[in-house]
């Protein structure tokens, strides 16, 4: 690929992913041009980009996932490239080519490589051709014979995993512990994955117990490189859903880092990788590791990798699209210090973690030398039930995993969002948690260890200082109101717990 200058790109997402893409693009002295929903009228990544145009409706259907209106616009707007963010078409080959087809730059992968790693069975099978270390499975094909696979997983060993081939998100996923299990578990799956995802191939896979998910950043150019930006451990989920993210692993030595490195490197070479995008691992606790998936795009996690490298990603991604080679080689690239990442969701975790959804009354974000806050919103903000409820991310830098710990554990208290129920609390509760504290954390963490859901003290302190500022008058009345509904002079803390969200209700009924 040789140079190809662009001035213009147009990023094809929203909230806090938008709005950091903008700025990078803004950073390196190119016009960032944004779209919109209805529902993000009033958004922060419309008021930073330098141009913005409205995609008509709310929903993401006819919005950012509408590639129609989206190349329409593209055109009228004069925009030379497309940087789809993570989420809505960023993994969409069909969306890539259409870019390519109408003479724009996508800054990704090719679509070959985009559909070839949205294929799990194939993904597997190209690495296995790459010497890459994969679970032991089965591949099962239309007319499998029950008997064989049965006597295929004996000899794996269970319990295994049923899983979908074309799927994500858990979709078409059963844990089969028994073999008396395993044909019911395959029909299960096959016609969920045929509902979720139109395609009802599903394969057989060892079933790793008590696993960390560790995944390797990677870089790619159109002239042959790639590197690997060391990993980051995100082995923190809820319902497949991760929450915390961080680099370095506590679990990775440097010997074992070098080889996965490498590992994600043949990997990304294989496939004729470019740009960004990420190997994915399992870790097994004996320090085994076998490759799980390639996300084809950015990662919402990326920015704990830019606090430990000193490399803009994003910057690193335009430079890619425009043909030019890798900034640095994989001998100039270092970790310093760690890095920690706290997903902040509108949702209600003492209530099944449901979406929250309202207006964005009072917002107040932790300040210091090594907190970055990536918000999708304001004070005003409102927050609807159309897109996804992650609202920022809080990620902190120190120079050991106990400090940089300690640092989101202020900057979590020190968040203020008033009007909306969040996570907030739940996370401090999270970190501050003895054993990952210690760093002693695999993928079902949640599910042995339950994580009280209610607002720490310090946080409704918080809540309470912000609110008689802004509205003394209702902190007067909802303090009588709340004491002598709750009777909780005696017990301070609790008091101030009860009273935040006394506060928190009379915003939501007479904003």
């Amino acid at each position: 690929m040789s140079n190809t200058r662009f001035s213009k790109v147009m990023v094809v997402n929203r909230g806090e992913i938008a709005l950091r893409v903008i700025r990078g693009i803004q950073a390196v002295g190119l016009t960032a041009v944004a779209v919109y929903s209805d529902a993000d009228t009033n958004s922060l990544h419309r008021k930073q980009a330098n141009e913005a145009y409205r995609l008509a409706g709310d929903s993401a259907t006819d919005t950012y996932l509408n590639m129609d209106a989206i190349l329409t616009i593209a055109k009228q707007a004069g925009v030379h490239a497309i940087h789809p963010g993570y989420g809505f078409l960023s993994e969409n080959a069909t969306f890539a080519q259409r870019c390519a087809d109408a003479g724009l730059i996508f800054i990704g992968p090719s679509p070959k490589v985009i559909t070839a790693m949205g294929d799990k069975i194939a993904a597997k099978q190209a690495m296995t051709q790459a010497d890459v270390p994969v679970v032991p499975g089965i591949t099962l094909d239309d007319a499998f014979d029950s008997k064989a696979v049965a006597k295929d997983a004996k000899a794996i060993g269970y319990p295994v995993l049923v899983k979908a081939a074309a799927g994500g998100g858990g979709k078409g996923m059963r844990l089969v512990y028994q073999p008396e299990e395993l044909e019911a578990a395959i029909d299960s799956s096959r016609r969920e994955a045929a509902k979720a995802f139109g395609d009802g191939r599903v394969f057989v896979e060892k079933y790793i117990e008590r696993p960390r998910h560790v995944e390797i950043q990677v870089m790619g150019d159109h002239h042959g490189n790639v590197v690997h930006l060391f990993e980051r451990e995100c082995s923190i989920q809820r319902r497949h859903q991760k929450i915390v993210e961080e680099s370095p692993s506590p679990a990775l030595s440097n010997e074992l880092r070098e080889v996965m490195g490498n590992a994600a490197v043949a990997a990304a070479k294989a496939i004729g990788y470019t740009n960004a995008g990420t190997v994915e691992f399992i870790l097994a606790p004996d320090g085994s590791f076998y490759f799980l998936e390639v996300n084809t795009r950015l990662q919402v996690e990326h920015p704990v990798t830019e606090l430990v490298t000193g490399v803009d990603l994003v910057r690193w991604q335009l430079l890619i699209a425009q043909g030019e080679a890798l900034p640095l080689t994989q001998q100039q690239l270092h970790q310093r210090g760690h890095a920690v990442e706290c997903r902040i969701y509108a949702e209600d975790p003492a209530h099944g973690f449901l979406p929250a959804t309202g207006t964005l009354h009072y917002v107040q974000w932790p300040q210091g030398p090594n907190i970055r806050v990536d918000a999708g919103v304001e004070t005003g903000s409102e927050v609807g039930i159309h897109y996804d409820p992650m609202l920022t991310k809080l990620i902190v830098w120190g120079e050991s995993r106990a400090v940089a710990l300690q640092t989101m554990e202020q900057a979590l208290q020190e968040t203020i969002l008033l009007g909306v129920t969040t996570n907030v609390g739940f996370l401090l509760n999270l970190i501050q948690h003895p054993e990952f504290q210690l760093g002693n954390i695999h993928t079902h963490f949640l599910t042995e260890h339950p994580i009280e859901t209610a607002t720490h003290p310090s946080n409704a302190l918080w809540s309470i200082s912000a609110l008689a500022l802004t509205e003394p008058s209702a902190l007067g009345k909802v303090r009588q109101q709340s004491s002598s509904n709750r009777g909780d002079s005696a017990t301070p803390l609790k008091g101030l717990h009860h009273l935040a969200t006394d506060l928190a209700a009379h915003w939501r009924l007479h904003a």
